[in-house]
């Protein structure tokens, strides 16, 4: 439980940094970037995957750069159906997507799998 609180602390992390770097994105209050993210969390869950699977011969065709479009189509759903979080424009989804998965990229470095701070020895 707590490594899932964590992670959508993580992705609210990365879409307050997309807000503030990305024109296009914002959000009223920091509840709602806290709904926001564990919207994403969700769509990511849930209707990723479905769209993965469904443009996988585009994916390859594109060497993967398509996924790049996928995440943005998850930050327009949850903009959509969560009114407190607003993204104006495919090229700010996009952009917005790949700043939130490198703020998760960075963060995983010092979170395990198990949601937990971990230092690794060499």
């Amino acid at each position: 439980m707590i490594g899932f609180i964590i992670r959508v602390l993580i992705v609210a992390v990365g879409l307050w940094v997309a807000a503030h770097i990305v024109p296009g994105i914002h959000y009223s209050s920091d509840e709602d970037l806290l709904l926001a993210a564990l919207l994403l969390g969700l769509a990511n869950a849930i209707v990723r995957p479905i769209l993965v699977v469904l443009t996988f011969p585009i994916t390859i065709i594109t060497l993967g750069l398509f996924l790049l479009v996928i995440n943005g189509l998850m930050l327009e759903l949850v903009a959509f159906f969560f009114h407190g979080f607003q993204v104006h424009g495919f090229l700010a989804a996009v952009l917005g997507a790949i700043v939130v998965g490198l703020t998760g990229w960075v963060a995983s470095w010092f979170i395990g799998p198990s949601g937990r701070v971990e230092a690794y020895r060499r």
